[in-house]
This record gives C-alpha cells, sequence and structure tokens, in this order.
C-alpha cells in the first residue's frame, strides 16, 4: 500500500533524526503575531516571497542548422526539494523556480560506473516520448566513480548566517542539527573551523579537530540569530580560515548554510559572481546548503554555487540534511571531476530536431567548451548526472543519432580527460526499463508546472499512472525518496486540479 507523501517524510525523519537536546521548540507566538524582532515565521510566508530567477526553455532546434549542443555539468538538486515543500505546504508552485534538470538529478539510476581509471563514465538511451508520441527521448547518462569518504581527511569551514532572517527550526535550528549530524561523520584528525555572520563575521571555532565532536556540537548549539546580513564578510574569513589550515593531501572545503538574503556588503548577482570567482583558484571548494522561504534568495545561492567550484542543496527537512550530508556525504565532500562539461552532436542524417530539456542557465557556445579555462560544474563521488534531449527523428532513418563528450579535470592535478559515447537507433527501447520510465515522468511532472509550451498531452493522470507500476516506488521495498515522488505527484494533481 502507498503511504502519502507526509506519512514518508514523517516516517523518514522520525528514523534518521538525531535527538538536539540544545535545540529548543520554537516558541508559539500565536496565528497572527510576528516573532520577536519584527522576524516573520515561515508558518505565514507565501512563496512568491522566494527569489528565484526565470527559466527560459530551450526550444526546438534543427539538426542540420545547429547540430552541436553544449553545456556546463552538476548535480544540483536544490530546486527539487524546494518544490517538494511548497506542494507539502499546499502552494503551488512558481514556474520560475522549475529546473528540470536538478529533479532529474535529485534521483539515482542504475547507470553503469566508470572502469579504466576514468572518474565518469557516459553511456545513453532512446525511448519513446510519453507526452508527445511523434518525439522520442535521449538520455546522456553520466555516472562518476566511488570513492571512500574515510580514505580523505578533510579541512572544512562551516560558514552559518545567523542573521535575523534565520531564526526559526526550519533555518538555523535545521542547519544546527545538519551541521551536527556531519560532525558525526568526521574523523578524528579532520579539521573543522565555524564561521558565523550576521551584522559582522566572527570565527566560532577555530581549526578544532574532528575527534573533539562534543566541543564542535556545543559551539554550533550556542548559536543564535539576530541582525543584519553582512554574507559576503562572512565568506572572506571563511576562505581565509580554510586557506589557514589548507592541506593539499586533503579536501578542503567551505560549507555555507544560508537562506541568501545578503543586505549588507556584496549582494548583487554582479558582485557576489566576481567575489566567488576570486576564491574559486584558491583550491577550496564550495558547498551551498539553502534554507527557508521568506526572503530566501535562491539567486544568490545559485550564484555561489554555480562561480565558486560548488554544489548546491536546499533542505527542507532533517531528512534532507541527512540525505545530503550523511548518506551521499562523499559525493558532497569529494570531487572527482572538476569543470565538468558536455559536447553533444546530433547527426541530421537521422535527427530532424532536437531540444535539451534542463540546464538552460548553464549553455556553452563551442569555443568555452573547447576552452580548457573555462570555469564548468562540479560532479561528487559517486553522483549520478542525466542530460535530457526531446527530438523527432527522421522517418525510417536508422543509424548515429547523436555523439556525445563529456571533458573534465582531475582535481588534484587539473589535467584533462574525456570520456564519450554514441546513442544510435540500436540503443532505441520499446519497452524502457524503470529508470527512462522514472525520468519520464519526472520531466513530465516538471513541464506541468512550468506549464510548458512544450508539454504537449502531459497530465498528472498519466505520471501518476505511470509512476504506480514501477517497483521502485512501492512505498516498502522501493526507493524511499521515488516512493515519495509519488505522492508528490498525487498531491500535485489534487492541488492543481483547484481553481485560481
Amino acid at each position: 500500500m502507498k503511504n502519502s507523501a507526509k506519512a514518508i517524510s514523517l516516517t523518514l525523519a522520525a528514523a534518521l533524526a538525531i535527538p538536539l537536546t540544545a535545540c529548543a521548540a520554537a516558541p508559539d507566538f500565536g496565528s497572527n503575531a510576528p516573532a520577536p524582532g519584527g522576524i516573520i515565521s515561515d508558518a505565514f510566508d507565501l512563496p512568491e516571497n522566494y527569489v528565484h530567477e526565470s527559466v527560459i526553455e530551450q526550444p526546438f532546434v534543427s539538426a542540420a542548422e545547429k547540430p552541436d549542443s553544449y553545456f556546463s555539468l552538476d548535480r544540483n538538486t536544490a530546486s527539487y526539494s524546494y518544490m517538494r515543500r511548497i506542494i507539502n505546504d499546499g502552494h503551488k508552485v512558481d514556474k520560475g523556480s522549475v529546473r528540470l534538470e536538478e529533479y532529474i538529478n535529485y534521483f539515482s539510476y542504475d547507470y553503469a560506473r566508470p572502469e579504466n581509471g576514468d572518474a565518469l563514465a557516459v553511456g545513453g538511451k532512446l525511448f519513446d516520448c510519453p507526452w508527445n508520441v511523434e518525439h522520442k527521448l535521449m538520455t546522456v547518462e553520466i555516472a562518476a566513480e566511488e570513492t571512500e569518504f574515510s580514505d580523505t581527511r578533510n579541512n572544512v569551514v562551516f560558514l552559518i548566517d545567523t542573521s535575523g532572517s534565520m531564526y526559526g527550526d526550519d533555518r538555523l535550528g535545521l542547519i544546527q542539527q545538519a551541521f551536527t549530524m556531519l560532525t558525526e561523520t568526521l574523523n578524528a584528525d579532520d579539521t573543522v573551523s565555524i564561521v558565523t555572520y550576521a551584522g559582522d563575521s566572527r570565527v566560532a571555532l577555530d581549526g578544532e579537530k574532528g575527534a573533539n565532536k562534543t566541543r564542535i556540537a556545543n559551539v554550533l548549539q550556542d548559536l543564535t540569530a539576530n541582525g543584519s546580513t553582512n554574507g559576503a564578510g562572512g565568506i572572506h574569513k571563511a576562505y581565509a580560515l580554510a586557506e589557514k589550515y589548507y592541506d593539499d593531501e586533503a579536501n578542503n572545503r567551505v560549507i555555507i548554510a544560508t537562506d541568501g538574503d545578503f543586505n549588507v556588503g556584496a549582494s548583487s548577482k554582479k558582485e557576489l559572481n566576481n567575489l566567488i570567482s576570486e576564491k574559486r583558484d584558491s583550491g577550496v571548494y564550495l558547498s551551498v546548503l539553502g534554507v527557508g522561504m521568506h526572503n530566501a534568495n535562491d539567486v544568490t545561492m545559485k550564484t555561489l554555487a554555480e562561480n565558486g567550484n560548488g554544489n548546491y542543496a536546499y533542505l527542507d527537512s532533517v531528512t534532507e540534511a541527512r540525505k545530503v550530508l550523511v548518506n551521499e556525504l562523499g559525493g558532497t565532500f569529494n570531487t572527482v571531476a572538476k569543470d565538468a562539461k558536455i559536447g553533444v552532436e546530433f547527426s541530421a542524417d537521422t535527427v530532424d530536431k532536437y531540444r535539451l530539456i534542463g540546464y538552460e542557465s548553464k549553455i556553452l557556445t563551442q569555443e568555452e567548451f573547447e576552452d580548457e579555462q573555462k570555469d564548468a560544474g562540479e560532479i561528487g563521488s559517486g553522483h549520478i548526472v542525466t542530460a535530457l534531449y526531446e527530438l523527432e527523428l527522421k522517418s525510417g532513418a536508422s543509424g548515429n543519432v547523436a555523439s556525445a563528450e563529456v571533458r573534465y579535470k582531475a582535481p588534484a592535478t587539473d589535467e584533462s580527460a574525456s570520456v564519450a559515447y554514441s546513442v544510435t537507433t540500436d540503443d532505441y527501447m520499446r519497452y524502457p526499463n524503470e529508470d527512462c520510465v522514472f525520468i519520464g515522468c519526472v520531466t513530465e511532472y516538471g513541464l506541468l508546472l512550468r506549464k510548458s509550451v512544450y508539454g504537449g498531452n502531459a497530465s498528472f493522470a498519466a505520471v501518476v499512472a505511470r509512476l504506480s507500476a514501477l517497483d521502485c516506488t512501492d512505498a516498502e521495498s522501493g526507493d524511499p525518496f521515488k516512493a515519495e515522488f509519488l505522492q508528490i505527484v498525487k498531491a500535485a494533481e489534487k492541488l492543481y486540479a483547484k481553481p485560481l
């Protein structure tokens, strides 16, 4: 029997959450009263307060006129977990917040792992498009090597936004839980520093060893939220600490936890781009953890991640925090492919037209793809990344459909490498496997939320029907996150059936 999304989420949270006696429950301010200091509790928020850039979908392109497609690869997932929070809270999702590659890449798939010392492996499949019977979907499937987290020392700085907008159990309270869980996984000889920022920035912990977990946890639990947000000052101080304890043999990383509401110092997208790009060459990697909704700024968090050799996740629950910082810790911490990017060349003999789905903000030119100095995305240990195209084949055509090349650098040496794969009509699956069916469902759902002009015959009912037939969505024996997705789609179907 399928459980509801709320039931699955609560069950996972109850099973995975750790007790935190130092983190008191939020006081009850009444149904309409503001929290202290004029801070508005998320209980009263509207989704429109979440600042994000609009997504402009890629159109169909003639393979004869423009056979090549290039873009940067990463494995950000923030857009999906933000959507989950909005739907579970009973709101409709702003279509501009839907980044489809982050929906698809939130989940894991059974892709072949690399061999022969490569950091990445690439494959691909071809199958029918469920919302347009005249079209096909083509996946380019990238799988990263899996490294042992315990094999590498870590020099990590927790950079925590403690400004007034971070007040609340789902903001600073959640971050305190998340970093405490992460601390429990660290090795004794790892180095941990904590920097906080509000109106100014301060060092709360300077180079503590991972063996002293109680002290680290106590510092985390003593943090309080108050004041304005000088994020730029915190970034400077965090990178300075990361460089102070820099270790060539270690994973050197800053993890920033924020709602992105920078209002003192550098705050515009251009200013933050310039600031974080300067830090990129330090050898220190970046992870961005977003929280909150009211005044939360997705643009800030996304800019930091994309321009600072980083990845970006949105934490809507303790369960998501554990997924990112415990279950997928190797991928969050250990980068195996730096400046990863992909070039796909379509055959005009077999393909009439094609359309890239997702990655709209990461498009590259051919010159940028070939430029080894061009910054691109990062892929972590064990990560699965999918690129998806919708295409129309020429009637009766057979042979090569597209050739994909993924280029990247080894993080330790900056040595360039590449892997390639050609998708042919022989890769066509009349009966696609569960991975392909699930990817088609996630994509169709995203097109519905986006109210896409390319949605064809997409419907929530069709997505629910296909998902319900999959083993991976079974609430008892399947993937818990895929089972939860089925319940989210059902909730969205009811929500979007209601008049405005």
